[in-house]
């Protein structure tokens, strides 16, 4: 039986308004810049410059615009409401005093080949068909900036098929794909690591035994040599330790990521870290400014003046359609305008507040730059001290960075969490990671210290932390297990 009843719900729905603060929150200085030259490109009534108190002659703050001739309201609104000096005021918050002299710094970038025209530019020097110039290009653009093609050739062909209408099969593609193997960088054009390895032992000397021992490891025993399972390999081909260890060293002379190497010097573009914020020592003081150097300062056209002063004079029987849909037209830019100069001072405001609690919290780390000094804090203990929501506080410190006498470093590097040692002090999860690491670093390396005995150690230490805990940590560190931190 169906019933029909009534209900109530409490909904939050944001305005745009909100929505452009959150995104503006969200992108670092660096992408701030470029997303203003876009509202400056497609807002005609927003123009770079400090507001001016005569930017407007103060007759058009008497001149009413009646709204009920565009949209039969009875509210009225005037020029005044939407060009106000306190409404458009500097935003920049103790930002560094850069004259307009300055020279304004741009990311260098890199020219000359690519990778992928490096590849094409050797493939295209061998004697292919037409057909099989097409192949090998369309093969080279699948290959990724380590060097390998990771998707399979059956998927390949289909595309072929689908896209540009060319019949092929996987033994023909492997044919070209072959050709593309025997091109620089060597391992270049492999789908796995084993083949990339394989390519590259294949190009040394097969005369000698060290040689012909590694490619039998890589191609033999290649899962073993991966899981460090060097007992198993060594009786199974019946050779000494020795004999072994020179074999293991030949392999990890090889390049697992062919590709890299090429690109992070001759393709890929160099960046620039720009911090978001600046904070100096003087005399035992901090001193923190938002990095604004190249954000522009925002205000409201005038040039729009004339429109407004002319419609506002006229007689209402004299207006036209199109002198209505002008002021409309205005008047919604107007509002655009105001509501993103209002989102760039509030997206100002706010990291400025967020940083100002995180120095404060974090003080003496700021003082000394020593690690240990770091106090646990996560993002809710910033949230408190600034009466923000805590997603704001993870949108701030996302993506953004702080330059101190010390360095530069993310936001998201003075966030962790807290653990008390055995005499009940609270350290930071960090300063763990840092004991760990460092007895890892020291380890034996033919008896690396596994988990339980990390454990053990940090125990003495007087770090009362649970075995799953200490594995955890490890991980986040990026170090392996004890099995694979073996070494002969």
């Amino acid at each position: 039986m169906l019933k029909q009843s009534l209900q109530q719900k409490l909904l939050q729905k944001l305005s745009p308004q909100q929505i452009q603060l959150i995104k503006l929150l969200e992108i670092p200085t660096m992408q701030l810049e470029q997303r203003i030259k876009q509202e400056l490109e497609e807002n005609p009534l927003l123009e770079e410059g400090q507001e001016e108190a005569d930017d407007y002659d103060d007759n058009n703050n008497e001149d009413e615009i009646s709204e009920e001739t565009l949209n039969d309201s009875t509210d009225e609104f005037s020029l005044e409401d939407y060009i106000n000096e306190e409404d458009v005021p500097s935003y920049k918050l103790v930002a560094n005093n850069y004259s307009k002299d300055d020279k304004k710094e741009e990311i260098p970038f890199t020219t000359g080949a690519s990778f992928h025209e490096h590849l094409q530019n050797q493939i295209g020097l061998r004697n292919l068909s037409e057909k099989e110039q097409v192949l090998a290009w369309y093969l080279i653009g699948n290959i990724d900036d380590d060097g390998y093609i990771r998707r399979k050739l059956e998927a390949v062909a289909n595309d072929l098929a689908f896209s540009q209408n060319i019949e092929t099969d996987e033994d023909e593609l492997l044919l070209v794909l072959r050709m593309i193997q025997e091109l620089d960088p060597i391992g270049v054009g492999a789908r796995n690591l084993q083949e990339c390895l394989l390519l590259q032992i294949n190009s040394k000397n097969q005369e000698l035994p060290e040689i012909q021992l590694a490619r039998k490891i890589i191609k033999y025993y290649f899962i073993e040599f991966t899981k460090k399972h060097y007992d198993k390999i060594s009786s199974r081909l019946d050779i000494s330790e020795q004999q072994l260890k020179t074999a293991i060293n030949e392999i990890l002379r090889l390049n697992p990521k062919p590709g890299s190497s090429y690109s992070d010097s001759q393709s890929r573009v160099i960046q620039t870290l720009v911090p978001d914020f600046i904070l100096e020592t003087k005399d035992g003081e901090l001193f923190l400014s938002l990095n604004s150097k190249n954000v522009p300062e925002l205000r409201l056209s005038n040039a729009y003046n004339d429109i407004i002063e002319t419609y506002t004079k006229s007689n209402k029987s004299e207006r036209t359609r199109s002198d209505k849909e002008a002021i409309t037209f205005v008047k919604q830019k107007i509002d655009s305008a105001k509501w993103f100069i209002d989102a760039i001072k509030q997206r100002q405001n706010t990291l400025f507040m967020t940083m100002n609690a995180i120095v404060a919290y974090q003080r003496n780390f700021f003082i000394e730059g020593d690690e240990s000094f770091l106090r646990p804090m996560i993002l809710k203990d910033i949230a408190e001290k600034t009466n923000l929501d805590i997603s704001t506080i993870s949108r701030v410190a996302n993506s953004k960075y702080v330059q101190t006498n010390f360095g530069i470093f993310p936001l998201k590097y003075f966030f962790s969490e807290g653990l008390q040692t055995e005499s009940g002090e609270e350290v930071s999860t960090r300063e763990i990671k840092s004991i760990l690491k460092e007895c890892i670093d020291n380890e034996i390396k033919k008896k690396p210290l596994t988990d339980d005995k990390l454990t053990v150690i940090l125990k003495e230490k007087g770090y009362l932390i649970a075995r799953r805990t200490v594995a955890k940590y490890r991980e986040q560190l990026g170090i392996p297990v004890a099995r694979l931190r073996k070494e002969l």
